[in-house]
Formats: structure tokens, sequence, C-alpha cells
């Protein structure tokens, strides 16, 4: 049975790049291992950075729309010898198609169109590991790991203590710019949600009473 999930973060682990799937309100989820190129892709799309130029999926999203196809959602519905398969559905001039891809390739394309991802409920049993064990494997990752140059360690909104939230987001936009003129898109998007994090509690939307 498949049973509707989300991404709920790209990680590295012991074994290499993970996209980790869940379903909606679970406490599981399930890695799947993905190069680091996969794993751009799919945080770009997360991230919302405007490129300058289209890439790969972006160019993919072009083509399908200028042939009037949608993508609808999809479908990760199999595990063999280590290996997840999965499934784009499209809309395309009132059919409905079933197109094989890769996972990663089917994630990076999903959250680029907002479609609903689904997962087969047999892969959260046979695959699936608690969210709190990958909390605390990611958290001990994050620890043993040194800075690697001041690009990456700058982002971090606590850094300047003595600095105002204007100046810090106003420092973080330049930066983000200099990074996606650089074409340096995986650190663009783990900036672009930092940027987005401070943003959000100087919205009077997001206030409580």
């Amino acid at each position: 049975m498949l049973v509707k999930a989300e991404i709920w973060t790209v990680a590295k682990t012991d074994q290499g790049n993970a996209v980790l799937v869940r379903p909606l309100n679970g406490d599981k989820a399930v890695p799947i291992l993905i190069g680091p190129l996969e794993a751009q892709n799919i945080l770009l799309g997360l991230g919302e950075v405007d490129i300058p130029r289209p890439l790969t999926h972006d160019l993919m999203l072009h083509m399908l729309s200028a042939m009037g196809a949608k993508v609808n959602r999809v479908n990760i519905h199999s595990l063999s010898e280590g290996t997840y398969y999965s499934h784009i559905l499209l809309d395309f001039k009132g059919k409905k198609l079933e197109i094989d891809a890769r996972p990663s390739d089917a994630l990076a394309l999903a959250v680029r169109v907002d479609c609903p991802v689904y997962l087969e409920s047999e892969l959260i049993e046979e695959a699936g590991i608690s969210l709190e064990q990958l909390k605390e494997s990611t958290l001990e990752t994050d620890s043993e790991e040194e800075p690697e140059g001041e690009e990456l360690a700058s982002p971090n909104p606590v850094a300047t203590k003595t600095e105002a939230p204007s100046q810090m987001l106003s420092r973080l936009r330049e930066q983000l710019e200099r990074l996606v003129a650089a074409e340096n898109y995986e650190e663009a998007a783990v900036l672009r949600d930092r940027i987005k994090q401070l943003e959000e509690p100087s919205n009077p939307d997001n206030s409580t009473d």
C-alpha cells in the first residue's frame, strides 16, 4: 500500500549522502543513498534558490511544460538488492503516464513542482529507521566535521552576536548572491534555508498571542 510521504531532510551518513523520506506524521524515515550531485539537485529544489541558468531538472520541467505535460506525483514503490525504484506519474493531454525513474531524479522534480510523494508501506517496515536515531546520527556526524573555510562558517546566524539582525540578513543575502554567481548551488541552498529561518521571526503572520 502506498502512503503519502515527504522529504524529511538530506543528510550525510556513514555510507554517504542520503535523502530521508518519511510518511506524513510518521516516526520512521527511509534513507535512500544518493550521490553528491543528486543531493545538490534535491537541496536546490528544497531551498528555492534562484539560479541564472536552468539545470538538468529545471530543463526537464520546462520541456514537459512546453509539451503540455505535468508531473502529478511520485511513487517510491520497491527495493531490490539495495536499489530503490520509483515512478513519475504524468498528466499528458488527458492521458496518465507512468515513467520509470531513479528516486533521486523523481524527488528532484517533485520538490520543484511541489507534487505529492508516495512511499510503499512495506519499505517503511523493511528499511525504515526511527527519527530519533537519525537525529542522533546526524548530530554526531556534524560534530565530527571541521569547517572547510570562512564561506562555510560565516553563514551561521549566531556567529556574530553583536551584529544587528538587519545587518546579518543583508550580509547573508550578499553571500547568497556570490554563491549563486559562482554556481555553488549546494551551499547556496543551505544558506537560503538559514536566511528564511532568520526572516520568519520578524514576520507578523508568524507571531502568537
